[in-house]
């Protein structure tokens, strides 16, 4: 059993797909205050700044899981969540026809163990179709998404090729996080 320090449906259903027992509630960290341009130093310090404030929260008698995701788009500008659909518009754009990189940063951490991970899955889609974008767009499927990107979803057909693992794409490492939890726990 784990406590997932995290509101990420696409973070629960990796771990439910791996088998891992877990319950999930968010915890308090403010992002904004994290002023690096730099998207894997970004990244860390927001998975770690979650990790010290889960600590804080819950403490360690159940083994906590922190993580956070950005993206970062072929020139390195980190593309976070979008605030609206305007920006959603913008952000998706900007990744049509072009490499983005898929940056997520895991800790786990229990009475025994403490893990860290940064993995990066690198993706290079074809244009984005107008009309589809669009009904993308309305479906509001994009909220709460870094870069508003779903390449289990909306940006999969338009995947070119991928280097890594889909699951750090969604958000957590699952592959390399695995032997860990089944030690720590």
């Amino acid at each position: 059993m784990l406590l997932l320090c995290s509101s990420s449906e696409s973070r629960a259903l990796l771990l439910n797909n791996f088998g891992i027992d877990f319950v999930q509630r968010s915890v308090d960290y403010d992002e904004e205050q994290i002023t690096t341009p730099i998207a894997k130093d970004f990244v860390y310090a927001a998975s770690k700044g979650k990790l010290d404030a889960a600590i804080r929260e819950f403490g360690l008698e159940i083994p906590l899981l922190c993580a956070d995701t950005v993206i970062a788009a072929s020139d390195g500008t980190i593309l976070r969540k979008a605030k609206n659909v305007e920006d959603a518009r913008r952000i998706l754009n900007i990744q049509s026809g072009s490499t983005i990189s898929i940056i997520s940063s895991a800790h786990y951490k229990s009475k025994r163990l403490a893990f860290s991970d940064i993995s990066a899955t690198h993706y290079h889609f074809s244009k984005f179709e107008e009309e589809d974008l669009e009904r993308y767009l309305e479906s509001g499927l994009w909220e709460g998404k870094a870069g508003g990107c779903m390449v289990e979803g909306f940006c999969k057909k338009y995947i070119q090729s991928v280097d890594g693992y889909e699951s750090t794409a969604m958000g957590l490492q699952a592959e390399c996080l695995l032997p860990w939890i089944k030690v720590g726990s």
